[in-house]
């Protein structure tokens, strides 16, 4: 083993840059590689997202043609009625009685409809919170493994410096 008082040589010199210049770009690779990786999965998050948001779309699609059917429904109601009025012109107070019982079905159903709302409402938000807390940590995750990649390739450069210094 070399004393620590001897001199290092231009080999020795060009021996450690090269072997700097080489710790240096297994990093840039290792980084790059990092970043290919994190593409991927980012890649592979969004097509995940753009299926879930086909298939919610789907969803809503269904429920505007449910709607559209619900508007028939009502239309042929509204005739119903119209022709339910005109008996009640004729049998004023049975009329009342009918047309209140036909108004708090209506209403009952109404309240249904409300509720279904509610809780589609409900399942998009807890949905949205999901994404946006997914979001957060791949972010915050990214951010461990970059600074933890520079710790360990300052740890390294500092163990190689010191072998080199060393021996």
């Amino acid at each position: 083993m070399e004393l620590m008082t001897s001199r290092w040589t231009d080999d020795r010199m060009d021996d450690l840059k090269h072997q700097v210049d080489d710790l240096g770009l297994r990093m840039e690779q290792g980084f790059a590689e990092q970043r290919r990786e994190m593409n991927i999965r980012f890649d592979r998050l969004e097509k995940s997202l753009d299926r879930r948001f086909e298939k919610v779309d789907e969803r809503f699609e269904k429920v505007d043609e449910r709607f559209e059917k619900v508007d028939e429904r009502f239309e042929r109601m509204d005739e119903r009625f119209e022709r339910v009025d005109e008996r009640f012109e004729a049998i004023d107070g049975k009329i009342d009685a009918r047309f209140e019982t036909a108004e708090s079905r209506a209403d009952a159903r109404l309240e249904a409809i409300n509720g279904r709302f509610e809780k589609a409402d409900a399942k998009f938000e807890a949905m949205h919170d999901q994404i946006a807390r997914t979001q957060e940590t791949i972010l915050g995750l990214h951010a461990t493994l970059t600074r933890f990649s520079l710790w360990l390739a300052g740890a390294v450069i500092v163990a190689v410096i010191a072998a080199l210094m060393a021996s």
